[in-house]
């Protein structure tokens, strides 16, 4: 545990950005939760590279068990975090929205709204922040 009181991380979402997140914490001696789409059983190979302090769980489980929980799951699925085993807590959301891949969100494309103010909508009882990818520089 940190000097923050943090110990366990929920993951939902275990593609690209989740899997990464999830190789960070571990590294930095944290406890993670991890999901997806697919179900807890389609995730044991990244948890048997994770080790001992990760494990596969459903989505309501990963964001049960995290003091702090990531959203990493394509824009268009928002709907389908839960939101009861959230009520309280830091969800930090690090969803894109791609119009091909989640279709077009009108409130997105007049840009009348965020992914984030989707995501804490859904979310009312929660605190979400938005974490954005920083390209380093190549020299």
């Amino acid at each position: 545990m940190d000097d923050t009181g943090i110990k366990n991380i929920g993951i939902i979402g275990a593609g690209h950005i989740g899997s990464q997140i999830a190789r960070l914490a571990v590294a930095k001696n944290y406890d993670v939760v991890i999901s997806n789409s697919r179900g807890s059983e389609t995730l044991s190979a990244l948890v048997a590279e994770l080790g001992p302090r990760a494990r596969a769980a459903t989505a309501a489980e990963a964001a049960k068990a995290g003091d702090i929980v990531v959203v990493t799951v394509p824009l268009k699925n928002y709907r389908v975090v839960p939101v009861e085993p959230l009520a309280g807590k830091i969800v930090v959301d690090t969803n894109n929205y791609y119009p091909e891949r989640d279709g077009h969100i009108p409130e997105l494309d007049n840009e009348s709204t965020t992914t984030s103010e989707l995501l804490q909508a859904h979310l009312p009882t929660s605190k979400v922040g938005k974490v954005c990818e920083v390209e380093k520089e190549r020299s």
